[in-house]
């Protein structure tokens, strides 16, 4: 079979139609495989951008002020008036941290006496050394220890010409911290004697929870007066409101205050404190485990007092071999002069890398370390001391620790008590 010429042209034009509408094709197929690729690309790398996960910090709109900070709003307040100052070293304003009496003293306020709680004026005395009354070298004031010999209540002597007393101390939040108990005697003085208190508020680095058994008032003592749970959710103003308002003043007296708000903080807020607290609470991390490892004070184990990470670190010796990790607690004057376990070497968990997200996400105390140091000690005899029921609140816990009462169940005790404080604690916030 023959083609002519006119034949094979024409085949070869239908021919080369054929493959053009066939390379079309491809060409659109391929483009088609490519946008899908790039539309499941961007919806793979979407998905991994916006996968939701924990929060790990919570993010600030303003920097948070202090009440103390803010002197515009209070300066013209205390001019003309005898000024009387319940403070220690947290009590500090501005980026140089100068401690709010010394300004105050050169913006012409007549500062006539000065207040110091536990760990002194100062705040270089250790846990529980009793401070005595002085005269500050700085600045030529008397300073009146409100935590030595008993005395922990300014006297009508003490006040005397006084026409106002400013508080200003960073609180920890939690139940067991003194300024607190402070805070109360001072209320009371004040309002015996017809005398305001100012409060320069602060933020509460534990402010974001709130946990714990609410206190047994038959256990009342110096480092828990009041009702309230170990971790109380309050700032030192709204707390100095609760006992107003709750009336736990001696003879439901009430005490008159002015309170200076600090500004741009909530209770959601992350606050990192300029200056420690107290001597053992030198890290962010250990005030944030303060709650959780305090209890440990009540016991015969070491919880890092003597050494430079104090709250982060448990053990005992009669745990060798059921623990690798290991310390030393010695003697460290200004922080632990005489601290448990000193000189031996403790056995036990270190929590200097502990994730304190946990706080957040759970809103709870850890109370898993207390139940397994129980199980894991020898001498369970001797395991708890008598102060163990005075930190706790209770005499519950320790019953129920020893009776091998697991994490929920001794929660589910601390209710309804519990509950219904957060509740009453709402009518006294300051903050959202």
């Amino acid at each position: 079979m023959f083609f002519v010429p006119s034949q094979i042209c024409g085949f070869a034009a239908n021919l080369i139609c054929v493959l053009d509408r066939i390379m079309i094709r491809m060409k659109l197929f391929l483009q088609l495989i490519v946008i899908t690729w790039l539309l499941l690309g961007a919806a793979i790398a979407q998905k991994k951008v916006y996968k939701p996960h924990r929060i790990i910090a919570r993010v600030e709109k303003q920097k948070i002020i202090t009440g103390a900070d803010q002197i515009n709003l209070y300066i013209d307040y205390l001019k003309g008036r005898n000024i009387g100052m319940v403070i220690n070293q947290t009590s500090v304003i501005g980026k140089t941290l100068t401690l709010s009496v010394d300004t105050l003293l050169k913006l012409g306020i007549p500062i006539k006496k000065i207040f110091g709680p536990e760990h002194g004026f100062r705040g270089n005395a250790s846990n529980g050394a009793e401070v005595n009354s002085t005269v500050d070298s700085a600045t030529g004031l008397p300073v009146i220890s409100l935590y030595g010999n008993k005395h922990y209540k300014p006297t009508p002597a003490d006040l005397k010409d006084i026409d106002i007393v400013i508080f200003d101390i960073q609180d920890v939040g939690a139940r067991f911290y003194t300024y607190l108990s402070t805070l109360q005697y001072v209320m009371e003085a004040c309002a015996e004697n017809n005398i305001e208190l100012m409060i320069l508020d602060r933020p509460n680095p534990n402010g974001f929870y709130v946990d714990g058994a609410v206190l047994d008032t038959a256990y009342r003592s110096f480092i828990g007066l009041n009702p309230i749970p170990i971790v109380h959710g309050l700032t030192i103003a709204e707390y100095a409101q609760m006992i107003n308002g709750e009336g736990w003043l001696k003879n439901h007296v009430q005490c008159n205050l002015k309170i200076i708000k600090a500004a741009n903080y909530t209770h959601s807020s992350t606050y990192k404190l300029p200056v420690n607290p107290s001597p053992n609470l030198n890290t962010e991390k250990s005030i944030w485990l303060y709650p959780s490892v305090c209890l440990f004070e009540g016991t015969t184990l070491s919880l890092g007092r003597g050494t430079m990470y104090p709250f982060l670190q448990i053990g005992h010796p009669a745990l060798v071999g059921k623990y690798k990790y290991s310390f030393k607690p010695v003697s460290i004057p200004g922080m632990s002069e005489d601290p448990p376990q000193k000189d031996k070497i403790c056995y036990g968990i270190d929590l200097k890398g502990y994730d304190t997200n946990n706080l957040y996400t759970s809103g709870r105390i850890n109370l898993g370390w207390l139940i397994e140091f129980y199980k894991a000690f020898p001498d369970k005899e001797h395991f708890f001391t008598a102060y163990f029921t005075k930190l706790a609140g209770t005499d519950k816990l320790r019953k129920q620790i020893e009776a091998g009462k697991n994490e929920q169940e001794i929660r589910a005790s601390w209710e309804p008590a519990l509950s219904k404080y957060k509740i009453m604690r709402t009518k006294y916030l300051l903050y959202p």
